[in-house]
């Protein structure tokens, strides 16, 4: 077994193969870019080395300076983890030419499977059955959308080095082909250095089932059963389970038996993933993932493996820990993906500190997987996942309720999350049913709707919990009982009291506080009022109910985590009220912080409402940002390669002449 490994990665998956390795008795040694400094996983590494800049390809992608790393720590072995270079031949055979051992399969086989075209071919040849589509080399956009026309509409645009969703996009007619197609291959030549993709028929109602398989160095070669991941956004999975629901064990025998047959066809070592997408009784082959999937939890938790040692060990050269026959399955496991994002903006990448985290209590029913803590901060550059939130039970209808109660329990503030449409899936009935597809989300958009921007009594009152504790009563030294002193809005005559007004979203609402004593206070809101007290940090009673909450302040601004929901609520001014940064019809921001990755305005140029200026990119995603108004380009304030914040000026216009 290894002495020294290093983990070629950052984030969860950095801790997670960490944690195995500790428990294995094999030292760590992490790598780093400059925006990764103080990250957990370089905490938690025996030794961390930095790499490079923040964006990944100045980093995490470049083989050479992690080999280098590798050889400076005394590595006997590179761990890639998922994404960056977990998929790269090159990098494979780099790590063999430097007499390291690569953690993953030879780099035939990821040649092999690397390339979707490629391994339909593969698999074409190999009689396994595959959606009908065009997956061969020539990539001439006016061929491409001839062979979309062949196929017929609606048509997936597909990555054909990708992964992760990422160069994925689904186009219903030929007016939309291209700009699509210009889009998936900007998001592939981001993502994977290749911008080649490949096209396929659209299934309208299938679901996306994998078959875990693993196989060492000795002939031997056995599949872990199957995961659904139908819960889909942009193609790019949000909640994963094992077994899958419905699943029979014909079924399940023959998909496992074509997933080792296709791992048998390219020599395949270690840990793989053959996806499959299924429709009636029919499944295709779909695509090979060369390396651990993110969702491999509840494979682990259903089987009782630790799938990383399983890695490990076959990387060593030992045979694999159990036979076909000795891998059973128990219960059912859940895991939601927890993502720094929007999804009623369109899934937008929000970035920020975390200035609040609080997760969910671990134990048997429930694990975590996370690479961050309270106080770092999600950046434009990396995956915008915060966490894996897993949850097993004896079967399906006890995992789902270890998740929804998990869910419920986990706060977070500074950025926005996707955590309120992870609780309104797994209470949604026709998700407890187990009727799941990777349209799923698409008929249900009432799922990905915003938080209400009128937060209840709850949230304005633990707001003004907070400022009441934090402001409390400031004496001036020696009279300690100096009028000018006390701050409970004393008033000459009649009851003391403090008007305020609160915004929340774009709602402002007039507040009266009556401050009592004991930390007790009245909130009168419109005609409705209410008696709290805050007996102690983290609970508040009102109307004479006992709360949990949880405050995160960020100036006048509070965040309410409380009943699985939150709120943000301002405390404005009246005297100086914020100006607001200007952005009407005639001005286009940035909707997020990100970089622009290209320009099409030109100042003087007239253009019409709907004409794409520029494409701004985030976390591996790039955003179409268009023209707001007919008129002319007064204005362009950015230029290609620019990092912008979020509501900075991009363009401004002027009407026509």
């Amino acid at each position: 077994m290894f002495r020294t490994i290093l983990i070629a990665n950052r984030g969860e998956i950095a801790c997670r193969v960490i944690r195995t390795a500790r428990r294995m008795g094999i030292r760590t040694v992490a790598v780093f870019s400059e925006a990764d400094r103080d990250a957990l996983h370089v905490r938690m590494a025996d030794e961390a080395w930095y790499i490079g800049r923040a964006p990944a390809r100045e980093s995490y992608l470049l083989g050479d300076a992690i080999i280098a790393a590798a050889k400076r720590a005394g590595a006997e072995a590179i761990h890639p983890g998922y994404g960056f270079l977990s998929e790269n031949a090159e990098f494979a055979g780099a790590c063999m030419a430097d007499g390291i051992v690569f953690i993953g399969p030879p780099p035939a086989a990821i040649r092999a499977m690397g390339s979707k075209s490629a391994a339909k071919a593969l698999m074409e040849k190999a009689g396994v059955k595959l959606v009908p589509g065009y997956h061969g080399a020539e990539q001439d956009p006016g061929f491409l959308q001839a062979q979309a026309e062949t196929i017929g509409y609606p048509v997936l645009i597909k990555a054909s080095a990708g992964g992760g969703g990422k160069g994925m996009r689904v186009v219903e007619n030929p007016v939309d082909f291209a700009a699509a197609l210009e889009v998936a291959q900007g998001e592939a030549r981001a993502s994977f250095g290749d911008d080649r993709v490949l096209i396929e028929r659209y299934l309208t109602r299938p679901r996306h089932i994998e078959i875990q398989v693993f196989a060492d160095t000795h002939g031997n070669i056995v599949h872990l059963f199957e995961r659904d991941c139908s819960i889909q956004r942009r193609h790019q999975k949000v909640i994963e389970e094992a077994p899958a629901p419905g699943m029979d064990a014909a079924r399940r025998a023959a998909m496992g038996q074509a997933a080792c047959e296709a791992a048998r066809a390219i020599g395949y070592v270690g840990a793989g993933t053959v996806e499959f997408i299924a429709e009636g009784d029919d499944f295709f082959f779909m695509e090979m993932n060369t390396r651990l999937q993110v969702e491999h939890p509840v494979t682990e938790m259903i089987t009782g493996q630790d799938l990383v040692e399983w890695q490990l060990r076959v990387a060593a050269g030992e045979e694999l820990p159990s036979r076909q026959q000795q891998i059973s399955l128990t219960g059912h496991a859940i895991e939601a993906r927890v993502y720094a994002e929007d999804p009623a903006r369109d899934w937008m990448p929000s970035t920020g500190v975390l200035n609040h985290l609080r997760p969910p209590q671990t134990g048997p029913h429930i694990r975590l997987d996370t690479g961050v803590r309270a106080g770092d901060a999600i950046s434009v550059h990396y995956d915008p996942m915060i966490a894996k939130l897993i949850a097993w039970g004896e079967d399906r209808d006890a995992a789902l309720r270890h998740l929804a109660t998990a869910l419920d329990d986990y706060e977070v503030a500074g950025v926005r999350t996707n955590l309120p449409l992870l609780r309104r899936i797994a209470v949604e009935p026709e998700f407890q049913a187990g009727a799941v597809d990777t349209g799923f989300l698409g008929r249900h958009p009432r799922l990905l709707a915003a938080t209400e921007d009128t937060p209840p009594a709850l949230a304005f009152a633990a707001a003004l919990a907070t400022l009441l504790a934090e402001g409390g009563v400031a004496n001036p030294p020696g009279d300690p009982h100096s009028p000018w002193g006390l701050a409970n809005a004393w008033r000459l005559n009649g009851a003391g009291y403090q008007d305020l007004l609160l915004r929340a979203g774009a709602e402002a609402h007039e507040a009266r506080v009556f401050p009592g004593t004991g930390g007790a206070f009245t909130l009168q809101l419109g005609r409705a009022r209410h008696e709290i007290l805050r007996p102690e940090p983290g609970t508040l009673i009102l109307d004479g109910v006992r709360r949990r909450i949880a405050v995160a302040r960020s100036g006048d601004a509070f965040t309410v985590l409380a009943d699985g929901g939150s709120w943000t609520v301002e405390l404005v001014d009246k005297l100086h009220p914020k100006t607001e940064d200007r952005a009407g019809g005639d001005l286009l921001t940035a909707p997020m912080p990100g970089r622009v990755v290209r320009l099409l305005a030109e100042p003087g140029s007239e253009v019409t409402r709907g004409a794409v200026m520029l494409v701004l990119e985030a976390m591996k995603v790039q955003m179409r940002l268009t023209a707001p108004c007919d008129g002319v380009v007064e204005a362009v304030r950015v230029a290609e390669g620019d990092l912008v914040e979020e509501g900075a000026e991009l363009i401004r216009f002027r009407p026509p002449d």
